[in-house]
């Protein structure tokens, strides 16, 4: 069962995709985390169902960060009381010579860190999401351009909705989807590739200088990093 409320995932694809500016599929992540962040130290703070999955899965460390923005320490202290009680029950119940192994406690313990009530909500409503967008550009020849226009898809959500189109759309589509997607990641990787280039060639004596020509490649070691891994460093 997901917990993510309908006015949470109700995110107009299309206007997801109308700036035009980076990758549209990092901004519908963004939204949805966004969403999340505000809702659990919102309104879900009253509802037993969501505190007995937050309880049980916690939070990554980007969510944990995320929520911890939304202002409200007591909320997020509350949540705390109630995670950390969880994780003493299941984890460290029992000395280790009476109950479990501290083998068990460990494996018990790194199972704790690799969970995140935020991430599971926002994977199963981006899987869906995805699927639009697929389905959008399959049927609707406005909803095509836009795709086309778009500056960039980086790298994680470009093999992401490939991968979706996969079981999304008609196998006939398939090509010509995965060629879009390709052209809006690699058009932005050559332009990318450029910058790099030039940010490092500015490092040369001969081009330094107050009137030195950087161009657009100040922040291209940071475009870089957010194009490999859809995270802005």
């Amino acid at each position: 069962m997901s917990f993510l409320r309908a006015d949470i995932t109700n995110i107009p694809i299309s206007e997801v995709f109308e700036p035009k500016e980076g990758c549209p599929i990092c901004r519908m992540r963004n939204m949805l985390e966004k969403r999340m962040a505000e809702y659990i130290t919102g309104a879900a703070m009253m509802e037993p169902d969501v505190r007995i999955e937050t309880n049980r899965l916690g939070f990554c460390i980007d969510h944990f960060r995320d929520i911890m923005k939304q202002r409200n320490r007591l909320g997020v202290a509350l949540i705390l009381e109630s995670h950390l009680a969880e994780i003493e029950q299941d984890v460290f119940q029992g000395v280790p010579i009476f109950g479990k192994s501290g083998k068990k406690q460990a494996k018990d313990a790194e199972k704790q860190q690799k969970t995140c009530f935020i991430c599971q909500q926002v994977d199963w409503a981006m899987e869906r999401m995805l699927a639009t967008v697929c389905r959008l550009w399959e049927n609707e020849d406005d909803f095509r351009q836009l795709f086309s226009e778009q500056e960039a898809l980086c790298l994680p959500h470009f093999s992401l909705l490939v991968q979706t189109a996969e079981t999304a759309i008609n196998k006939k589509h398939i090509g010509d989807f995965s060629k879009a997607a390709s052209a809006l990641s690699k058009q932005y990787m050559t332009t990318l590739q450029e910058d790099i280039s030039h940010f490092c060639k500015m490092f040369d004596y001969r081009n330094s200088g107050e009137d030195a020509d950087w161009g657009n490649s100040r922040d291209a070691v940071e475009r870089a990093v957010w194009f490999l891994t859809s995270r802005q460093p």
